[in-house]
């Protein structure tokens, strides 16, 4: 069965090809490589290409005759997004519409997509579950939105079924070091700590320390990209055995602190991690986490690497690899 993977090159996309190609898939990655990288294109064949170019699009499937579609591409920088919300509809809405149309022309019927936990905005109550409302605060969360949607409404007209997956914060990289974060700018939590701890950067912010929270500072839940990739290979699996139009969470179902997750890189490292305690920022809830039953219901899918230290182990050892062996 061959996948079509748009945003492929990119964090979360490259290690769901992997995960694809270790259940014997064959793979086929989109991505116009503004963000993507050429060297994470492992697994597959490469189709340079822009979703804003529909013609390309339409060339790539008749090239290779995608069965179905792993959908990751888009803009993802919430900040940039506030500056410029013109780009993030251009390019993640008119973009998705461009693939959806091209893809169910095609004979497509299934779709799994990237979608992110930032649709439901600023939560009601946690863990959040799928129905909680979706209120999102930041163009990007906005166009996340609208492209669930849209896909809801393909389904009901086209008969094109998809899953949504809405992921908290992606974080580690592959166990084998393969693949992992290599962002530019770099916005993660996580990496930024490594950076610290490695010297590349002179310290860590905590933007607030004040918060109704243990220790005070933000509380997330932290999800393994290895993890990630596989529940989407499962949402694949669920729609090809005949599974409906579904939206669900990914998520560990604990949160961790700025705090804790500084430590465990401290002591992953066996470095010193310098510190800046900051101001709060406009729009950071104090706590995010979500509960992924009905993910562990419906695609029997269990997060293998949930604790904090293997997540912040695997990070590191891929940040060594990147950037040479720290004494």
């Amino acid at each position: 069965m061959k996948i079509l993977v748009t945003g492929g090159a990119g964090y979360i996309g490259s290690h769901a090809c992997k995960a694809l190609k270790e259940k014997g898939y064959e793979v086929v990655v989109l991505d116009n490589l503004v963000y993507g990288h050429r060297g994470f294109v492992k697994w597959g064949v490469l189709e340079e290409c822009d979703l804003s170019d529909r013609a390309a699009i339409e060339a790539v499937f008749k090239k290779h005759r995608p069965e179905a579609v792993m959908h990751f591409a888009a803009y993802a920088f919430v900040g940039e997004s506030v500056e410029n919300p013109s780009k993030y509809y251009y390019n993640n809405v008119a973009g998705s519409l461009n693939l959806f149309d091209v893809a169910r022309l095609n004979g497509v019927r299934h779709v799994v997509f990237s979608s992110t936990c930032a649709t439901y905005g600023i939560p009601n109550s946690v863990p959040i579950h799928e129905d909680h409302p979706q209120s999102p605060i930041n163009p990007y969360g906005k166009t996340k939105l609208v492209i669930e949607q849209m896909l809801a409404d393909y389904d009901t007209a086209y008969g094109m079924k998809s899953v949504s997956l809405r992921y908290f914060n992606a974080a580690g990289a592959d166990p084998e070091s393969d693949i992992g974060e290599d962002h530019n700018p770099e916005t993660h939590l996580i990496p930024l700590v490594l950076d610290a701890a490695s010297g590349r950067r002179p310290q860590i912010t905590i933007f607030g320390i004040d918060y109704a929270t243990a220790d005070g500072t933000c509380v997330r839940d932290y999800i393994h990209v290895t993890d990630l990739a596989d529940a989407h290979v499962k949402a694949l699996e669920y729609l090809s055995k005949g599974g409906g139009t579904i939206a669900l969470n990914l998520g560990n179902g604990k949160g961790y602190s700025v705090r804790e997750v500084i430590e465990s890189a401290r002591q992953i490292t066996g470095r010193e991690v310098p510190v800046v305690e900051g101001s709060r920022r406009a729009g950071d809830p104090p706590g995010l986490v979500g509960s992924s039953d009905k993910a562990k219901e419906i695609l029997g899918w269990r997060p293998v690497f949930g604790e904090i230290d293997k997540i912040v182990e695997h990070a590191w050892k891929w940040h060594k690899k990147r950037f040479g062996n720290y004494k």
